[in-house]
């Protein structure tokens, strides 16, 4: 295991911050042990400018030079022991004081540059700095330093403050002011030691550099995907120069209506990393790409976008040992590094954090212009630190494990894991709480996102043991937080310990959920299972089985077929059975109950009938999911038939796997893509679609109901046809109905309102342009002759 691999990346600084003689220095190393000796430099003169006591017992506790872990590197040319006491002489000091606890994370005070973080567990801690190249202390140092070779600033060294319990900590916080700091580019960390019962939940180990949790920026590699910083170390890094981001006079949010929402989930990475994008190599997968493509989005007509992760994580975690997932890179991101900093490999040609952050709100500001609201899709129910067997410790694990983590102390102090990815973050503890509760307002006040969807939030609805809470505190905290309330809050309501609350979630009537029975029971109905169709009809007419409790709405319905992990919408309509194989794991991952049909034939096929019967299943899943009474969610690629080849777990693929391929979407821009946008404009445009309110059959204000089934055979098992009209009050009835029988089926048209007409706007079995009519098409007799696997669409005009 490469606990603590390469520092950073070169091309960051050009200079170490310190040149480092081979010594016998035996002080504690932030990295494992380095094939190269521990090359520490005693600086004889006291950091600390001030009086305050504590800071310094001896000047090598104070600072001291950190060692990098060169994995092979040249060794920086020796300097003679005797140099050093000519480098005390000139060697900067710095004024520090005792600081202030809040705020966590690093902060400007009028003393100086503020540092604080939480650990009630830790015994010590130790500050560790490096200064950009250009600050003018470095350069005195460099002027005294010999140095052959340049390295990379953190290959060359950090600074070291020891903090003194009796001076640096207030309660559980420990902290620091430091005086002529420079105002950015300024990597740090902490190194932090404490008890070492396993068995207790403690997994301190003062070798490694954590990154402070409330770091807003984190800095690493530059470039995703770049295999020769493969090992580069993340640090936090903070920006006071940078003036305030210019929103602008005339910016405004979009604040949409939850019931008017059409969510389209996406990969800021995967949307342009194509060259089939268009785009200049240097935007390709990054914030500026998106701002590029967004008159696709406005062209598509959905409104809001739900971006899988774009926290800082890092793509390489799975190539830091020999495992069967080795060769793959994590493109989705679910595996969180910092839940403040963004991603900084999304920032164009390499920018950097800072860069990255600026980008992103552009991007923001670019979507907000357009309409369209961010969503996004944030992961607080575990971290990239794995779990106990191969640990990738960063941050969380080394700062407060015990605090951090969900343990089963009763079993010696391992971790739990209803995350499935090896560790469960502790989020009702106090301090994770109010982690979890300041990084979801530093996203709305800082970036101005919209809400947010919570993966596995169910793990967020148990104790510190793993045991489900009724009222979970921080739950409720977010459904009760003044600068959240203006937030769409999403939650998946599932996790891996089998916690299912799908219509059960805790709410208080702000909750949102993805429905995951809507998208089981529509992919069974329309596939043609028996017995289908109650179900059906329930989940297009709002689930209210599942919501219509308290105050909720039918549009805290998160209705979908397709999202990020299973299928795409082709591949349901294309594969009986996963095909995994390129991730390496022997086709173990990934699920096998997909619900999915392949129309007759696996996987691609020139069989023009059975091409035909997938076209016509991806109209009626794509109608289905618009006409349906909640908030709908498309995923990224299904308007043009995007293919993962079968693979129903791709994570992992930084290739056309997940890429969107704008040479197909141009392909097929007049048929399936012309289909998808219309019918998503003809929702956003007639109100029988985005109710707020549940369908009743004897509306108290109307004469007529609010929706009408077409339907006597409810108790038929082997019926797998469903009519139905939507009623609009001023006489724009909306009728549908989907045949999911393997015949044709003779349909009669119920009459349409007083002084108005039926036109047919949808038909699936039709070719385009005719499978779509905005205005519609008259003539509708009594009867309509439904072809099998097919579903129509009348408006009353």
């Amino acid at each position: 295991m490469l606990r603590t691999p390469h520092w950073y990346d070169s091309h960051v600084a050009k200079f170490p911050l310190f040149a480092s003689p081979f010594s016998s220095h035996n002080g504690s190393s932030c990295t494992v042990a380095s094939p190269v000796p521990d090359m520490g430099l005693k600086l004889s003169k006291q950091v600390s400018g001030s009086n305050q006591q504590g800071i310094a017992r001896k000047t090598r506790d104070c600072v001291n030079h950190r060692t990098a872990n060169a994995y092979g590197q040249r060794a920086q040319e020796r300097v003679l022991e005797d140099e050093a006491p000519q480098m005390s002489e000139t060697s900067p000091s710095w004024k520090t004081f005792p600081g202030q606890a809040f705020p966590l994370g690093v902060s400007e005070v009028d003393s100086g540059t503020n540092f604080a973080i939480f650990s009630q567990h830790a015994t010590a801690v130790t500050l560790c700095l490096s200064l950009p190249e250009s600050f003018p202390q470095t350069h005195a140092l460099m002027n005294i330093i010999f140095v052959k070779e340049r390295l990379g600033r953190v290959d060359g060294g950090m600074m070291e403050f020891s903090l003194d319990r009796n001076v640096n900590k207030t309660g559980d916080i420990w902290h620091i002011c430091i005086k002529d700091l420079p105002r950015s580019n300024v990597l740090y960390g902490y190194c932090m030691d404490g008890p070492r019962g396993w068995h207790e939940g403690h997994r301190f180990d003062s070798r490694v550099v954590l990154i402070d949790p409330y770091a807003k920026l984190v800095d690493g590699r530059r470039f995703f995907g770049d295999s020769s910083k493969k090992f580069s170390k993340f640090l936090g890094t903070y920006d006071f120069d940078s003036l305030p981001f210019a929103w602008g006079d005339n910016y405004k949010l979009p604040n949409i209506p939850e019931k008017d929402l059409v969510i389209y989930e996406m990969n800021v990475r995967a949307f342009t990393a194509s060259e089939s994008s268009g785009l200049d190599p240097d935007i390709r997968g990054s914030y500026l790409g998106v701002i590029e493509k967004i008159p696709h989005l406005q062209e598509l007509g959905i409104n809001a976008v739900e971006l899988l992760p774009v926290f800082e994580f890092d793509e390489f975690e799975f190539q830091r040992r020999p495992n069967p997932r080795d060769h793959m890179i994590n493109t989705w991101g679910y595996s969180t590094i910092n839940f403040f900093a963004p991603m900084s490999r999304y920032a164009s040609d390499g920018g950097g954090p800072l860069k990255a952050s600026q980008e992103f709100k552009q991007m923001v500001k670019a979507l907000h212009g357009a309409g369209i609201e961010v969503i996004l899709d944030v992961v607080y129910n575990h971290t990239n630190e794995a779990d106990d067997a191969n640990p990738y410790t960063t941050s969380f694990r080394g700062i407060d494990n015990k605090v951090y983590y969900m343990l089963d102390l009763n079993n010696n102090g391992q971790l739990l894991n209803f995350s499935g990815c090896g560790n469960t973050l502790n989020c009702n503890h106090p301090v994770v709480m109010e982690l979890i509760m300041d990084s979801l307002r530093h996203w709305v006040t800082e970036y101005h996102v919209d809400g947010f969807r919570f993966d596995l939030a169910s793990v967020l609805c148990r104790g510190a043991d793993g045991s489900p809470l009724s009222a979970p505190p921080v739950i409720r905290a977010i459904a009760k937080d003044s600068i959240l309330s203006r937030c769409k809050i999403i939650s998946e309501p599932w996790d891996c310990g089998g916690l299912y609350l799908v219509g059960r979630f805790p709410n208080w009537d702000r909750w949102a959920e993805w429905n995951g029975k809507y998208r089981d029971d529509l992919r069974r109905f329309i596939k043609g299972d028996s017995g289908m169709k109650g179900s059906f009809a329930t989940r297009v007419s709002g689930s209210a089985d599942l919501f219509k409790v308290n105050k909720r709405k039918p549009y805290h319905s998160v209705n979908f077929v397709i999202a990020h992990d299973g299928f795409t919408l082709y591949d349901l309509v294309s594969y009986n059975f996963k095909h995994n194989d390129a991730n390496g794991e022997g086709g173990n991952d990934g699920s096998n109950d997909n619900l999915s049909w392949n129309c007759g034939y696996e996987g691609e096929t020139d069989d023009s009938t059975v091409k035909a019967i997938r076209s016509r299943q991806m109209k009626n899943f794509h109608l289905a999911l618009m006409i349906s009474q909640g908030t709908p969610m498309m995923l990224m690629g299904d308007e043009y038939g995007h293919s993962r080849n079968g693979n129903n777990n791709s994570y992992g693929h930084d290739t056309a796997i997940n890429h969107f391929q704008w040479g197909l979407l141009e392909a097929r821009n007049s048929n399936h893509f012309r289909f998808f946008k219309e019918v998503i404009k003809f929702r956003r445009t007639r109100r029988v679609f985005g109710r707020d309110t549940f369908l009743e059959k004897t509306h108290w204000t109307l004469v007529q109901n609010d929706v009408t089934w077409h339907e006597d055979n409810w108790h038929n098992f082997e019926s797998k046809f469903l009519a139905f009209t939507f009623h609009d009050n001023n006489g724009g009835d909306v009728y549908m109905a989907f045949n999911a029988h393997d015949y044709f089926i003779k349909v009669p048209i119920p009459a349409a309102p007083v002084k108005r007409r039926w036109f047919r706007v949808v038909d699936t079995n039709l070719e385009s342009p005719n499978d779509f009519v905005l205005d519609g098409v008259p003539g509708i007799k009594s009867t309509y002759n439904m072809a099998p696997y097919s579903s129509i669409l009348l408006e009353a005009k």
